[in-house]
């Protein structure tokens, strides 16, 4: 599964946060309903690419990255990225993962 730009918004009130700790608390729940819609679960990612606004927010990545995949030895792959992003935004990520067919 690949996904497109998963951003950090909150899905109660569908509005994105200001500060950088909320958005990327909320992007790491995103990617976690998203993959629990399509049949998978966290554990099914492979890798996961963070584009940040600038290198500030790493910091506030890294605390639900830790929570979600805290086996050093089973994280996926990650990319960070800087780039400009539109709107707001803070953090978004992608991610690849395989998922498991009904007959695995």
């Amino acid at each position: 599964m690949f996904s497109s730009g998963i951003m950090g918004k909150n899905p109660e009130t569908g509005t994105l946060p200001t500060d950088p700790e909320s958005q990327a608390r909320f992007a790491f729940q995103n990617m976690k309903t998203m993959m629990e819609n399509a049949g998978g679960t966290t554990d099914d990612i492979g890798h996961v690419t963070v584009f940040m606004k600038d290198r500030s927010v790493r910091e506030h990545v890294n605390k639900p990255w830790l929570e979600m995949f805290p086996d050093p030895e089973d994280r996926p792959a990650r990319h960070a990225v800087v780039l400009d992003l539109p709107a707001g935004m803070l953090v978004q990520l992608e991610i690849i993962a395989v998922l498991q067919g009904e007959d695995e």
